[in-house]
């Protein structure tokens, strides 16, 4: 069965294809009517869709994360892209070609891991080195950061995400640190690398992008900073002495202050000239990321510019 793409649906568009079923609710409007709001996917993004008139037995009809047969039109809705389903229908795994749902580039994770172990190794501290090779040679570790998501919405919100965000705040840190003569380039660049890997813990990048227990609960600042602690007690024990004081707050500054102000979340704010750059280097990063992904998928009539985005309260200039 032939199917479109979501990042190739266009306005007034007749489906019947196969999509997975992200997410679902069961809601009621002011009228006292059912309908039910989905999130589909496929490896391509997700998109949102509505069910008019539902009740509770097409709603138990599927699950999230199963594979479901819409049929519907597009249309847009606030300048968004939208599915209004007329009738949806669970399908079996072996129904669908399972690549066209694949969103984890396994391929392309393995690159940016081998690039990271490249800048992870032109560090010179011992100290340094030893923390690095705390992580990289955890097995466990690595299989959850090659897959992690850098976040539910916004910037690198896909399987392998977090690994392609921080590899490259790692590219910009190599770049950025030599431009400062006050500026420690295995400090930031080490920042880099371990500024977002509470992530790793506080998402659950399988199926639905969502928020684990422990993450709503604590949050990837703080599981960042014990994953920290618990790395630089192993590098104690294999070493044999202790890590040094000064280089330990350091490192733990950079964790705690990344997020650059108060009332986005960091305990701290930046103090130390690693913990600037580290700020500004996340925020270049994520900004171009998430930018460049509003003007891919918008479906704004003007060629020249994108539909106002409210999030960020402006229009994108999206000409080629």
């Amino acid at each position: 069965m032939t199917r479109t793409p979501i990042n190739e649906l266009t306005d007034g568009m007749t489906l019947a294809q196969s999509f997975q079923a992200a997410d679902k609710q069961l809601r009621v409007n002011r009228q006292g009517g059912k309908y039910i709001l989905l999130k589909l996917s496929d490896a391509s993004g997700t998109i949102a869709a509505m069910m008019w008139n539902a009740d509770e037995a097409i709603f138990d009809r599927f699950d999230r994360g199963d594979y479901v047969h819409c049929q519907g039109r597009t249309q847009i809705h606030n300048g968004a892209l939208q599915i209004i389903v007329t009738d949806v229908e669970r399908m079996d795994a072996s129904e669908v070609s399972l690549d066209e749902f694949e969103r984890f580039d396994a391929n392309q994770a393995e690159q940016n891991l081998s690039r990271l172990r490249e800048l992870l190794a032109t560090l010179s501290q011992p100290w340094l080195i030893r923390l690095a090779d705390a992580y990289i040679n955890d097995e466990s570790f690595v299989l959850g950061f090659r897959q992690a998501a850098a976040a539910v919405t916004n910037h690198h919100a896909y399987p392998g995400g977090l690994l392609e965000h921080t590899l490259s705040m790692m590219e910009l840190a190599r770049l950025v640190g030599p431009r400062y003569s006050g500026v420690d380039t295995d400090l930031l660049l080490i920042g880099a690398f371990l500024h977002d890997l509470g992530k790793i813990d506080e998402l659950r990048s399988s199926g639905e992008i969502s928020y684990t227990d422990r993450g709503q609960l604590v949050g990837h600042i703080v599981i960042g900073l014990q994953q920290l602690t618990e790395k630089m007690a192993e590098v104690e024990a294999s070493s044999g002495e202790t890590f040094p004081a000064e280089l330990r707050y350091q490192l733990e500054h950079l964790v705690v202050s990344h997020h650059g102000m108060l009332e986005y979340g960091s305990p701290k704010i930046p103090v130390t000239l690693e913990a600037v750059a580290l700020h500004h280097i996340d925020n270049l990063d994520a900004k171009l990321a998430s930018y460049t992904a509003i003007i891919d998928r918008d479906i704004a009539a003007d060629s020249n510019w994108t539909n106002y985005t409210p999030a960020i309260g402006r229009k994108l200039w999206k000409k080629k």
